[in-house]
C-alpha cells in the first residue's frame, strides 16, 4: 500500500473513532509531562556551523481530501502545501517560522530541539515547490556553545523578529533569549533577556509558547514592544497568560480561553491585526486548530482581549500538530498566512508547510 493512501486510509479512521496508537503519540505531543524528554544532544549536535541538508517536498494539492474542490475555509482560501522529509536525523521538531525578506522566500525557522533551519521556498505559478539552501545549525549560547548543553535548556518554541534580533522563547525553563543575527546568522551568540517574574512560574510544559515583537514605526501605542503568549498559563480566571516586555506599556494581560484551545504561535499583520494560532486535543474530538484575530490596540496592561475565529480545521484536513505562522504580502496586495507543523520526531507524524490567502 503506498504511503499516500496509508495518510488518507489513517485520516478516514481518525475522522470515525481515531487510531489508538496515533491519538496516544498525539496526546503525547499535547499533554503536559512530569519527565523531560530526551536531551537534544542525543539527537544530533556534532558541531557548531552550520550544516547544508538536503529537505524533499511532496505536494499537498488538496486541503480537505473529502472534497477536492473546496479551497474557502472561514477566512482563508488554500494555496498550496507542502510535506517535508529530510534524511537529516536532526529535521523536524518545527515550532517557530519568520520570514527574513518580504515576499515569503527566505525563512528562518527553529526546532523544538535548539536547532535553525534556514532555506528558501521554492514557487511555481504561485505555489510553494519546494525548500532550497537549507541549512541547520545548534543555538549558540553566550559562550559559543550549544544551548543544549546545559540541562533543559531546549525547548525552543517560540520566535519573534525585529529586524536582524531574533528573540527565542524556552519553554522548559521560561526564558527568552536575544539573537542578534548582523552578528554571524545562525552562528550568532544568544544572551537572556530579563523578563518579569512571573513568566518563570508558568507550567514547564505549558509556558512560553508564541511571541511577536511590534514594529518601532507602527506609530502606536505598544511600538517596540515584545508581546509573549503562554500555551497554557492561566490566570485566576481560567483564561490564558501573556506578557507586555519592554516597550511604553510593559506589564500582563490575559487572553480569553474558549473550548479548551491552547496557544500555539502568533503573526502580526502588517495591517497591525494579531492573529494567534491555537490547538486543541481530545479523545472525542481529535486534534482541532484555529486562527483568532485580535485587534492590537485592545492589548493592555489588565486587559483580557478576544477576537473572532476566522479559521477551524480537524484531521479530515491536511493539519497536524501546527506550531508555527508567519505572514507576508504579495505584489498583488494579497496577505499570504504560512503555517508549519511540529512532527515531534514521531514516525506518525508529518512535518507540513501550508499557506493560505486571507481573503477577509
Amino acid at each position: 500500500m503506498s504511503t499516500h493512501r496509508s495518510r488518507r486510509s489513517f485520516l478516514g479512521h481518525a475522522a470515525a473513532g481515531f487510531s489508538t496508537l496515533a491519538l496516544s503519540r498525539l496526546a503525547h505531543a499535547q499533554a503536559t509531562t512530569t519527565e523531560p524528554p530526551p536531551r537534544p544532544a542525543q539527537i544530533e549536535h556534532a558541531v557548531t556551523a552550520p550544516v547544508s541538508i538536503e529537505v524533499n517536498a511532496r505536494p499537498i494539492p488538496n486541503f480537505e481530501p473529502r472534497d477536492r474542490a473546496r479551497v474557502r475555509f472561514g477566512s482563508l482560501q488554500y494555496r498550496s502545501g507542502l510535506v517535508l522529509t529530510s534524511p537529516h536525523r536532526g529535521f523536524g521538531g518545527l515550532s517557530g517560522l519568520r520570514f527574513l525578506d518580504n515576499k515569503g522566500e527566505r525563512f528562518l525557522a527553529l526546532s523544538d530541539q535548539g536547532t535553525w533551519f534556514t532555506g528558501n521556498i521554492r514557487y511555481a505559478g504561485g505555489k510553494m515547490a519546494g525548500l532550497d539552501d537549507v541549512e541547520a545549525a545548534p543555538m549558540l549560547n553566550a559562550e559559543g556553545r550549544p544551548i543544549t548543553e546545559k540541562r533543559y535548556w531546549y525547548d525552543t518554541e517560540s520566535l519573534a523578529r525585529d529586524g536582524k534580533v531574533v528573540y527565542v522563547g524556552l519553554e522548559r525553563v521560561n526564558q527568552i533569549m536575544r539573537f542578534d543575527l548582523a552578528k554571524g546568522g545562525t552562528q550568532a551568540r544568544g544572551e537572556v533577556v530579563p523578563t518579569p517574574p512571573a513568566i518563570r512560574k508558568l507550567p514547564s510544559n505549558k509556558g512560553l509558547e508564541a511571541m511577536v515583537f511590534v514594529p518601532r514605526d507602527k506609530g502606536q501605542p505598544l511600538a517596540g514592544t515584545l508581546i509573549a503568549f503562554s500555551e497554557r498559563g492561566l490566570d485566576a480566571d481560567g483564561n490564558l497568560t501573556a506578557f507586555l516586555i519592554g516597550g511604553p506599556s510593559p506589564g500582563q494581560f490575559s487572553v480569553r480561553r474558549t473550548e479548551k484551545f491552547d496557544i500555539s504561535d502568533a503573526v502580526l499583520l502588517p495591517s497591525g491585526e494579531l492573529l494567534i494560532l491555537e490547538r486543541k486535543f481530545s479523545w472525542f474530538t481529535g486534534v482541532n486548530i484555529r486562527i483568532r484575530a485580535i485587534p492590537l490596540k485592545s492589548i493592555a496592561p489588565g486587559a483580557l482581549v478576544d477576537g473572532p475565529e476566522l479559521f477551524a480545521a480537524d484531521l479530515g484536513h491536511e493539519i497536524d500538530n501546527m506550531e508555527g505562522i508567519d505572514a507576508h504580502v504579495t505584489p498583488d496586495g494579497e496577505t499570504v498566512l504560512t503555517m508549519v507543523s511540529d512532527d515531534n520526531f514521531s514516525f506518525l507524524q508529518r512535518t507540513l508547510l501550508l499557506q493560505f490567502t486571507l481573503v477577509e
